[in-house]
């Protein structure tokens, strides 16, 4: 098929959060403004400078199959149970070829994890060392490489249109979401499931993230660790599982009589180049990258209604992102309602452009803005409208919204959505 510039529609999604094993539980979550961070249990946790994650409210073996999870890593295991609710919202009732109403040969997956498995490497070392070589599990290669999640999703629907993972730590799964949009654009598929998966809620990690100074170490009272834009925020907390869309054109939307939740307008890129973890304080790189999206697509800062935002709870990353949306939007910033998310998720690394796009449809779809939690007191230099402590209406008509997600590294994905 010839390229094309085709709509990019979202028909379906999927989650599995700290917040619920699924959209719907999640999304009730982040309306009602409930934390999901929780002390960590267990002897190894105990002497770590952070005993405190957002682990998921549903544990991932409690709902796959035992054969079929002892053969994935935590990270794909998260990433197939948020791509099955997908897939079934958007309509489809088998795979692809087997349910007619996709092909396989038009079908991709685009799963993102910033980190990979993790869990599996370093708990297959453990057995190494401590039972031995022959102990190790014959699974473990499959089950620790980052493509894991996207190779078993794609194995799942039978995606054969190419299965990808890009990999720009925590803005692996926003940028999964924009290659979607490009591989349906330019007519290599109509369908593509896409998103972003993380599972790294291990001693080793933390420690690491910690000795950065990334972290909260507010373990004595874990619900009010992530608190973005608070004067007193003092790092991200941990958090994991995954987000999932399904993206498809438009017009092979309408074939099937499929329900369409917004349109995708596209994506905004850019990188830093400034320093391996640092965000560039004056926020030129976030800035370019929203440039850059309003610069190929048709959305006016004047009808986007709802940001949310990275806002990690850094004490320089939080005041970057709103440096670099005044800088671009202008006076533009002062009627979008600003939701940070992962205030209540923790911060899911390469699966937090998955969910927060997730949030985001739906707060297209359900014309409400979530709250950012725990702001007891909003930093002065903080210039915007943050949704606090209670959901925001959004307003009739014609709306669009911005998914913010950057990593290490310096890179900037935005994404953005219009109500349809």
């Amino acid at each position: 098929m010839s390229p094309t510039n085709r709509t990019v529609v979202v028909t379906g999604i999927g989650a599995t959060t700290p917040l619920g094993g699924d959209s719907a539980s999640t999304w009730e979550g982040l309306m009602a403004g409930r934390s999901g961070v929780k002390p960590l249990e267990g002897e190894r946790f105990a002497e770590l400078p952070v005993r405190i994650a957002a682990t998921a409210a549903v544990d991932p073996g409690d709902v796959l199959p035992r054969p079929l999870a002892r053969k994935l890593d935590r990270s794909a295991q998260f990433a197939l149970i948020a791509a099955r609710e997908a897939w079934a919202d958007a309509g489809f009732t088998g795979k692809a070829g087997e349910d007619e109403k996709i092909r396989p040969e038009r079908l991709g997956s685009v799963i993102a994890s910033g980190i990979g498995g993790v869990i599996t490497l370093l708990d297959q070392y453990d057995v190494l060392k401590e039972k031995g070589v022959r102990r190790v599990s014959p699974h473990t290669v499959p089950m620790l490489m980052p493509n894991g999640p996207a190779a078993n999703v794609g194995l799942e629907v039978n995606a054969q249109a190419g299965v990808h993972t890009p990999v720009s730590a925590c803005a692996s799964g926003a940028e999964a979401i924009g290659y979607a949009v490009e591989m349906i654009r330019t007519g290599r598929a109509d369908v593509v499931v896409a998103g972003g998966t993380e599972a790294a809620i291990h001693p080793l990690p933390i420690a690491a993230f910690a000795n950065m100074m990334a972290m909260s170490k507010n373990n004595d009272d874990p619900q009010k660790a992530s608190r973005p834009y608070d004067t007193g925020r003092d790092g991200f907390v941990l958090g994991e599982g995954a987000g999932v869309v399904v993206l498809e054109s438009a017009e092979h939307a309408a074939a099937r009589g499929a329900k369409v939740y917004c349109e995708v307008l596209g994506q905004g890129l850019s990188a830093d180049a400034h320093h391996i973890a640092q965000p560039e304080p004056s926020g030129r790189g976030i800035a370019a990258a929203l440039q850059n999206l309003l610069d190929s697509t048709d959305l006016k800062p004047s009808e986007v209604v709802h940001l949310n935002a990275h806002a990690t709870s850094t004490p320089q990353g939080d005041l970057a992102e709103v440096k670099a949306l005044r800088q671009v939007l202008g006076d533009d910033l002062d009627h979008i309602a600003i939701s940070g998310t992962k205030s209540m998720t923790g911060h899911l690394l390469g699966g937090a452009g998955g969910i927060e796009t997730v949030a985001t449809v739906l707060a297209l779809h359900h014309r409400m803005a979530p709250p950012t939690i725990n702001i007891e007191n909003l930093d002065a230099d903080v210039d915007a409208n943050i949704v606090r402590d209670a959901p925001q209406a959004l307003p009739e008509g014609s709306i669009a919204a911005i998914n913010n997600s950057f990593g290490f590294g310096g890179h900037n994905v935005v994404l953005a959505f219009r109500s349809v």
